[in-house]
């Protein structure tokens, strides 16, 4: 596997792969919908919202913006961040402090423990960010206590300020009855869209430049075919160039083509969303 992926990369003159899965800092691509949602982010950060929210859909480049936005955070941060969460997750001061894990959550000396932390922090001239990514996976009673933790403050201040991420379905927990009182500290949110197909263009050319490769590797018609099969979504995207990238290698081709694209779809390699049959003009 590693010699393959060698000449993989010896082929087009990569220094690295240009479509891993894994999220890398290095490769994020700003598009208008990125630069909106870091933009929100750093609002909520400067203007001490108690919650942010930040939606898109899988793969949409979520966690790779937030990457992002972590290593720009200065020292007056204390950071504690959850990536872990599973459905119905309820465990919620425990990630604050782990100290913490062993104890039940929710009694009153437990949330003491927190509120003192939070006041040890702030006269340290310091700030407590949580953020928390998968945040769809929360249970409505951990949203409510993420709520009471947002209300604990010295004076005119908050000493806690809270960023969750999640998939579109979290937008709708929030709008539930059950947390209108929630939703109503929600300061700023932001909606990742997918891409658009010229964005997906300049999406694979950036890539193929950071990797060290020629931006034009691919056709104007495989990029436009492969923002038809994958609807724009980021990660789906790096998997079908992927995989024609070992296609166009193995044939020795040095060009991403259309056919290229479309054998990857006809081979069953691919497993997006269901594709859209080719344009019958396209060449």
């Amino acid at each position: 596997m590693a010699g393959r992926f060698a000449s993989y990369l010896d082929h087009f003159g990569f220094a690295q792969r240009p479509f891993a899965l894994t999220p890398d800092p290095e490769f994020l691509y700003w598009t208008d919908a990125h630069r909106g949602a870091y933009a929100m982010l750093q609002y909520g950060l400067t203007t001490h919202a108690p919650i942010t929210l930040m939606t898109g859909e899988i793969g949409s480049g979520k966690t790779l913006l937030l990457q992002y936005f972590v290593e720009d955070l200065d020292d007056s941060i204390t950071l504690s961040m959850v990536t872990n969460t599973r459905p119905g997750t309820r465990d919620i001061l425990q990630w604050l402090l782990p100290e913490l894990a062993n104890q039940s959550t929710g009694d009153e000396r437990t949330f003491r423990q927190v509120r003192e932390f939070f006041i040890a922090e702030y006269n340290e001239g310091r700030r407590v960010l949580l953020i928390i990514d998968e945040a769809q996976n929360l249970s409505l009673e951990a949203l409510e206590e993420l709520r009471m933790l947002t209300n604990i403050n010295i004076g005119k201040d908050d000493v806690l300020q809270l960023i969750l991420v999640g998939q579109p379905e979290l937008r709708d927990m929030v709008r539930r009855p059950e947390l209108v009182q929630f939703a109503q500290r929600v300061a700023a949110n932001y909606h990742i869209p997918n891409m658009k197909p010229e964005t997906v263009a300049g999406y694979i050319a950036h890539r193929l430049k950071v990797a060290g490769g020629r931006p034009a590797i691919f056709s104007k018609q495989a990029a436009a075919r492969v923002a038809e099969v994958t609807g724009g979504v980021p990660r789906l995207v790096n998997q079908i160039c992927d995989l024609a990238l070992t296609y166009a290698f193995a044939e020795g081709d040095q060009m991403v083509r259309l056919a290229t694209v479309q054998a990857v779809i006809d081979d069953g390699l691919f497993f997006g969303p269901a594709p859209p049959p080719p344009g019958p003009k396209r060449l």
